[in-house]
């Protein structure tokens, strides 16, 4: 059976290498990092099936790499374990759509628990792929793969959403605000430029299909055009 991967960040390396060598005991295959930075670049390399964050960390603290680490995967579980205990911080954490928060101190037994319930809810699961066809590309939203004949491009989690919502409705307007309210959570002006930066992203994924085009209307939004 494959070994469970997980990358845990936390800066506090006592602590950290009894933790780690605790989840090695229980068969789990652990990459460690002491700070929010080193998580982020090593992210793609290790890639893993859960990340575990401190949320006071040197370079970027947790919460920012929960949004950096969600920004290129959607589907990885993400567990803060974290002093700060307050609701404020808890409500943060699952606004980055983090899958569990523990309050430290914790038994190491406890987190044992959270990830065997974790991942036999999810090996119960039934996954069926998100797929769809425009033009001669296939978009695999499970995935965030687009493939173009022998081509595959793998676009980030937002990409994913816009281009989604896009190819839901092929051929027809889709409003900047709703792209905004869906993808973002907020119509603010900052998302707004961020909304510009991602389709000049998709729209290079997307070079490789000359039947298929994403234009641009102005004050009203984008469509996918296909044909």
């Amino acid at each position: 059976m494959k070994r469970l991967k997980i990358l845990f960040a936390d800066d506090d390396l006592k602590y950290s290498l009894l933790l780690k060598r605790f989840l090695e005991q229980e068969g789990y295959d652990v990459t460690y990092v002491g700070n929010g930075s080193m998580a982020v670049e090593q992210f793609p390399h290790v890639r893993p099936d859960l990340v575990l964050l401190d949320i006071n960390m040197p370079g970027l603290n947790g919460f920012e790499v929960a949004a950096r680490i969600r920004e290129a995967d959607r589907h990885v579980l993400i567990f803060f374990l974290s002093d700060r205990s307050d609701k404020a911080d808890r409500l943060q954490g699952f606004r980055l759509r983090a899958n569990d928060y523990l309050a430290k101190p914790f038994y190491p037994e406890e987190l044992i628990a959270r990830i065997r319930e974790r991942f036999s809810s999810q090996l119960d699961e039934v996954v069926e792929e998100e797929v769809y066809g425009f033009g001669r590309s296939v978009f695999n939203y499970s995935t965030n793969e687009i493939r173009t004949g022998t081509h595959k491009v793998l676009i980030t989690s937002r990409q994913a959403d816009i281009l989604r919502m896009l190819a839901r409705n092929a051929n027809t307007t889709v409003a900047r605000s709703a792209l905004l309210e869906a993808v973002w959570g907020s119509d603010s002006y900052a998302n707004s430029l961020a909304l510009n930066v991602q389709i000049t992203y998709l729209r290079r994924a997307l070079k490789n299909d000359p039947t298929v085009r994403i234009e641009s209307l102005m004050k009203k939004g984008y469509v996918l055009t296909v044909g």
